[in-house]
């Protein structure tokens, strides 16, 4: 059996590191705060936002423990001296490319993320499962709680502040004025759910409740519905726009997206009652989004971006 890149290339990873962080630190100024929060020792999820692809330097520079991280895959599969300059330096930070189609491959990612945690490492996450378009907070895939409920460990939420303006989605050149931070939370114990990882309601309030702390966290507006399908909206009705002819007297502007600002309260609602109570959301609680839940859903959120 071959082993995966993350097992062996830990003393790459911190030549990496030693190397990198000098440098990010004296161009860019990063802050870090909460670090006392994520565990010196044993195996934990560290749960964060997603806004730009720097996040994938500043969140895991402050810590003096190695996070190997889910990746989408594309970044071990680009063609040139692009794709490979990715795929060497995502394979030596130890990210695990992880296949974002659902089903049998989210089933994978999951078990390699279990790997992880088994050897007592920490795990690196983005619930959203991609960046988020606007800088604002999406709802939450249930990978996360998955994972946190079979391997039976703690999640530490993690948000990433000001990394949308330091480098928007689509910009490769940083803006030096803005000072990315990273915060982390006290760690979230779902010990009371354990046992119980395969009730879909259970996943979605546990999910609620780590995008909750990580929205306090961050001080982001909550939107409750995932990104990528307010991406793949946005980019239809753009194509829908470029090549069809708007009617007569209508607006040539594209349409808007379906999505909702609220959700937190609610999900917050929903989560705290479920730990008050100890029972799951199938007795009357309403938890948001959770038409939502299915198959393709519970697999680990990518770490990936668009």
């Amino acid at each position: 059996m071959t082993t995966p890149a993350w097992e062996h290339d830990c003393v790459f990873y911190w030549m990496v590191k030693a190397v990198l962080a000098p440098i990010l630190r004296i161009l860019f100024r990063p802050w870090a705060d909460g670090i006392d929060n994520v565990p010196r020792t044993g195996a934990a999820i560290i749960a964060s936002n997603h806004l730009s692809f720097s996040d994938h330097f500043f969140a895991p520079l402050p810590l003096p423990r190695k996070v190997v991280f889910l990746a989408k895959s594309e970044y071990f599969t680009g063609r040139g001296i692009k794709g490979l300059v990715s795929r060497v330096f995502f394979s030596s930070m130890g990210e695990i490319p992880v296949d974002r189609s659902g089903g049998e491959a989210s089933e994978r990612a999951l078990r390699t993320g279990l790997r992880v945690l088994a050897q007592g490492q920490l795990l690196g996450i983005y619930p959203e499962g991609t960046r988020a378009p606007d800088g604002r907070l999406y709802r939450g895939k249930t990978g996360v709680a998955r994972l946190a409920l079979e391997g039976r460990v703690p999640v530490v939420p993690c948000a990433m502040v000001g990394t949308f303006e330091f480098q928007p989605p689509g910009r490769l050149i940083p803006r030096l004025r803005v000072r990315p931070g990273v915060r982390f939370g006290k760690p979230l114990n779902f010990s009371r759910y354990y046992g119980l990882e395969t009730d879909r309601f259970v996943l979605r309030a546990v999910t609620d409740e780590i995008m909750y702390a990580i929205m306090k966290l961050a001080g982001q507006e909550y939107v409750d519905a995932y990104a990528q399908r307010l991406k793949s909206g946005r980019s239809l009705t753009l194509r829908n726009h470029l090549h069809r002819p708007p009617a007569d007297g209508a607006s040539a502007g594209p349409g808007t997206s379906g999505t909702t600002d609220a959700g937190v309260a609610t999900a917050a609602a929903a989560a705290a009652t479920t730990a008050a109570t100890g029972t799951t959301a199938a007795g009357g609680a309403t938890q948001p989004g959770i038409d939502d839940a299915s198959a393709s859903d519970s697999g680990p959120a990518g770490a990936g971006s668009r």
